[in-house]
Protein backbone atom coordinates (compact mmCIF):
# COMPACT_ATOMS: atom_id res chain seq x y z
CA UNK A 1 0.00 0.00 0.00
CA UNK A 2 1.72 3.28 -1.02
CA UNK A 3 2.26 6.14 1.49
CA UNK A 4 -0.61 9.19 1.03
CA UNK A 5 1.16 12.49 -0.45
CA UNK A 6 -1.11 14.92 1.10
CA UNK A 7 0.88 16.36 3.37
CA UNK A 8 2.62 18.06 0.26
CA UNK A 9 -0.60 20.09 -0.56
CA UNK A 10 -2.48 22.82 1.10
CA UNK A 11 -4.93 22.56 3.58
CA UNK A 12 -7.34 24.32 1.06
CA UNK A 13 -6.41 21.78 -1.88
CA UNK A 14 -7.21 18.60 0.51
CA UNK A 15 -10.20 19.83 1.89
CA UNK A 16 -11.63 20.54 -1.57
CA UNK A 17 -10.31 17.26 -3.28
CA UNK A 18 -11.85 15.51 0.00
CA UNK A 19 -15.34 17.47 -0.47
CA UNK A 20 -14.97 16.43 -4.35
CA UNK A 21 -14.01 12.74 -3.73
CA UNK A 22 -17.14 12.33 -1.66
CA UNK A 23 -19.34 13.71 -4.22
CA UNK A 24 -18.08 11.24 -6.66
CA UNK A 25 -20.07 8.20 -6.67
CA UNK A 26 -23.57 8.06 -7.72
CA UNK A 27 -25.02 6.89 -4.62
CA UNK A 28 -24.13 9.64 -2.78
CA UNK A 29 -25.29 11.83 -5.21
CA UNK A 30 -28.59 10.41 -5.20
CA UNK A 31 -28.41 10.88 -1.17
CA UNK A 32 -27.86 14.67 -1.45
CA UNK A 33 -30.79 15.07 -4.01
CA UNK A 34 -32.90 13.07 -2.20
CA UNK A 35 -31.93 15.29 0.84
CA UNK A 36 -32.41 18.18 -1.09
CA UNK A 37 -35.68 17.64 -2.44
CA UNK A 38 -37.27 16.67 1.10
CA UNK A 39 -35.85 20.18 2.05
CA UNK A 40 -35.86 18.50 5.88
CA UNK A 41 -33.89 16.12 8.01
CA UNK A 42 -34.34 12.45 6.89
CA UNK A 43 -34.06 9.70 9.41
CA UNK A 44 -35.23 6.28 7.75
CA UNK A 45 -36.29 6.79 4.79
CA UNK A 46 -32.51 7.12 2.59
CA UNK A 47 -32.49 3.00 2.53
CA UNK A 48 -35.90 2.84 1.08
CA UNK A 49 -34.84 5.09 -1.82
CA UNK A 50 -31.71 3.76 -2.92
CA UNK A 51 -31.19 0.09 -3.99
CA UNK A 52 -28.41 -0.39 -1.52
CA UNK A 53 -28.16 -2.29 1.51
CA UNK A 54 -28.72 -0.52 4.94
CA UNK A 55 -24.96 -0.81 5.29
CA UNK A 56 -23.85 0.35 1.82
CA UNK A 57 -26.12 3.41 2.60
CA UNK A 58 -24.75 3.76 6.33
CA UNK A 59 -21.09 3.89 4.26
CA UNK A 60 -21.75 6.87 2.05
CA UNK A 61 -24.12 8.68 4.43
CA UNK A 62 -20.58 8.52 6.73
CA UNK A 63 -18.41 9.45 3.78
CA UNK A 64 -20.52 12.59 3.01
CA UNK A 65 -21.03 13.58 6.70
CA UNK A 66 -17.18 12.85 6.67
CA UNK A 67 -16.43 15.54 4.26
CA UNK A 68 -19.40 18.43 6.00
CA UNK A 69 -21.61 18.23 3.15
CA UNK A 70 -24.36 16.82 5.30
CA UNK A 71 -25.22 16.95 9.22
CA UNK A 72 -26.44 14.64 11.35
CA UNK A 73 -28.03 14.37 14.70
CA UNK A 74 -29.57 11.67 17.10
CA UNK A 75 -33.54 11.31 17.47
CA UNK A 76 -34.76 8.41 19.49
CA UNK A 77 -32.93 5.07 18.18
CA UNK A 78 -32.08 6.60 14.39
CA UNK A 79 -29.80 9.58 13.44
CA UNK A 80 -31.39 12.13 11.10
CA UNK A 81 -29.42 13.56 8.32
CA UNK A 82 -29.70 17.16 6.63
CA UNK A 83 -27.42 19.25 3.80
CA UNK A 84 -25.40 21.21 5.47
CA UNK A 85 -26.22 24.64 3.67
CA UNK A 86 -22.84 26.53 4.82
CA UNK A 87 -20.49 23.77 3.91
CA UNK A 88 -22.46 23.78 0.07
CA UNK A 89 -22.31 27.56 -0.15
CA UNK A 90 -18.75 27.09 0.60
CA UNK A 91 -17.85 24.25 -1.99
CA UNK A 92 -19.65 26.29 -4.76
CA UNK A 93 -17.48 29.38 -3.51
CA UNK A 94 -13.96 27.47 -4.03
CA UNK A 95 -15.24 25.23 -7.50
CA UNK A 96 -16.31 29.36 -8.38
CA UNK A 97 -13.14 30.63 -7.64
CA UNK A 98 -11.54 27.51 -9.73
CA UNK A 99 -13.63 28.28 -12.36
CA UNK A 100 -12.75 31.74 -12.63
CA UNK A 101 -9.35 31.03 -12.97
CA UNK A 102 -9.77 28.93 -15.26
CA UNK A 103 -11.99 31.39 -17.54
CA UNK A 104 -9.04 34.16 -16.85
CA UNK A 105 -6.32 32.32 -18.59
CA UNK A 106 -4.71 33.80 -21.12
CA UNK A 107 -2.71 31.11 -23.08
CA UNK A 108 -2.47 29.72 -26.53
CA UNK A 109 -2.10 26.51 -25.20
CA UNK A 110 -3.01 23.61 -27.48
Amino acid sequence: MGITKSDFFSEHQNALANQLKALAHPARIAIIEFLIHRKTCVCGEIVNELPLSQATVSQHLRELKLAGLIQGSIEGSSICYCINQEEFGQLAAKISELNTSVLNIKSDCC
